[in-house]
């Protein structure tokens, strides 16, 4: 695997939940932010479904006709 150094500034809680991770799953912190990233990244919504998914969201909502539509 090809790698990038990359540097990120972390609280201390975050980084001692990392080690804690890192400590029982017997792999290094970057190893833990890695797989994180990986799930992190895989699950990103794609917009064109997002947008769908929000149809009909709100039944009740009413659209001005676009001749009282304020274009001040």
């Amino acid at each position: 695997m090809s790698a990038v150094r990359t540097q990120i500034y972390l609280t201390a809680e975050l980084r001692g939940r990392i080690d804690r991770v890192a400590s029982s799953n017997g792999v290094t912190m970057a190893e833990v932010i890695r797989r994180a990233l990986d799930v992190y990244l895989a699950e990103e919504p794609d917009p064109a479904t997002s947008l769908k998914a929000t149809f009909g969201a709100a039944p009740e909502a009413s659209v001005p006709a676009r001749d009282e539509w304020d274009r001040g």
